[in-house]
């Protein structure tokens, strides 16, 4: 039996983080990962180049039933210390938009700088093994994999939300926390698009392909980014940031036109150029292909001379305070996260380790943290792993 001082489950972005920070204060540290690969999810983020963190994070950026958790962790280690690991390895990068952060080459810079931290630090990493046991015993704990059989006298568990299972991911995190007792905020796909049936699958279906910049809006929330029709409903940066507020059943407000009010714009039309059409006019708005299916989907059609203020105001609500009900998202296959997961309540904000199991830890996004688009997600990983690195 192999003997450890700290055992991390998952060579995420948080598993790793968590690992260097352990292993350079001397502790005997090993990352085990059931994958072929570490740091899949690092892989392909941000289009292959990893959207590592953004400059504007702040604990507003984050969803949880608690919100103030996430400060602590945030506070001390902030996506300036991330990114001066990133310009000490030397990796160009570039601000893309909103404070994105990314790779200029390839989200693999990311993964070999974190591999390179660990083995400079003396932490060990071994994929393709699985913990078929975790046992508490009298100082720290029994865990069987697939290989061998461990002894560790602290076990931190780094290994995600179920969101994109095709890479491997699952909810064994959650299922640890419940062998031990531990509350779940029932878990849901997040930062995910949203779908529609009927009519307006329909008219997406039309548009599949068509983006726009827009303001999406569920209750006092709101995002202006890009949204784009796809064959099954809505996508794009605005639908993937609501879909983490939506509540099922319950219609999200989309403004197609967030610069212009649609309806002043219609009557300075008719003042201006009466024999104009109104579907001409809406063309000037929007894309065309859009313009079109929409002219169709709400009657906006008409010299206008002929139409009244009113069908006007009706014609402007159906851009500026478009609503429409989704029936669902995509789930966890195309969810970029995970919303909800271990109680917070359970934790300690400063260290990550469970209350009620000395020895036990919970970081990253199997915690019921979940941030933002925008590499926020990722910010909590190296911030939340930093910290809990600094206590096992």
């Amino acid at each position: 039996m192999r003997d450890l001082d700290v055992l991390i489950v998952g060579a995420g972005a948080a598993g790793l983080m968590c690992a260097i920070e352990a292993a350079k204060r001397g502790r005997r540290v090993l990352v085990i990962d059931h994958a072929r690969k570490a740091a899949e999810k690092i892989r392909i983020s941000g289009g292959g180049r990893c959207n590592f963190t953004n400059l504007h994070c702040t604990p507003a950026n984050y969803l949880s039933q608690n919100p103030r958790f996430c400060v602590s962790a945030l506070k001390r280690y902030t996506q300036q210390d991330f990114l001066q690991m990133v310009e000490r390895h030397r990796i160009p990068w570039h601000e893309k938009t909103l404070g994105q952060l990314f790779c200029d080459d390839s989200a693999q810079n990311i993964i070999d700088m974190l591999l390179d931290e660990l083995s400079k630090a003396g932490g060990k990493l071994q994929l393709e093994t699985s913990v078929s046991a975790l046992e508490k015993a009298d100082s720290g704990f029994q865990v069987k994999t697939n290989h061998e059989q461990l002894r560790a006298k602290a076990v931190v568990i780094a290994t995600g939300g179920p969101s994109i299972p095709k890479m491997g991911a699952s909810g064994f995190g959650y299922d640890v926390a419940r062998q031990f007792g531990l509350d779940i905020v029932p878990p849901r796909a997040a930062l995910v698009p949203l779908t529609f049936s009927d009519t307006n699958k329909d008219l997406c279906k039309r548009l599949a392909g068509v983006s726009v910049d827009a303001l999406v809006s569920f209750g006092k929330t709101s995002f202006r980014e890009g949204l784009l029709f796809t064959h099954r409903g809505l996508s794009g940066p605005s639908i993937l940031q609501i879909s983490s507020y939506w509540q099922e059943g319950k219609p999200i407000t989309v403004d197609l036109s967030p610069t212009q009010d649609a309806f002043e714009a219609f009557r300075t039309a008719r003042t201006e150029s009466p024999k104009q059409d109104l579907k001409t006019v809406l063309g000037q708005l929007l894309p065309n292909r859009l313009a079109d299916e929409l002219s169709k989907e709400f009657g906006l059609k008409g010299r206008l001379a002929d139409l009244s203020d009113k069908v006007l105001r009706r014609a402007g609500e159906a851009i500026n305070r478009w609503q429409l009900t989704p029936v669902g998202t995509e789930g966890y296959r195309t969810a970029e996260v995970t919303l909800g997961g271990v109680n917070t309540k359970e934790l300690s904000s400063k260290t990550f380790e469970a209350s009620k199991v000395p020895g036990l830890y919970f970081i990253g996004e199997v915690v019921d943290v979940t941030g933002h688009l925008g590499g926020f997600n990722f910010q909590w990983a190296w911030s939340s792993g930093h910290a809990c690195g600094q206590a096992v």
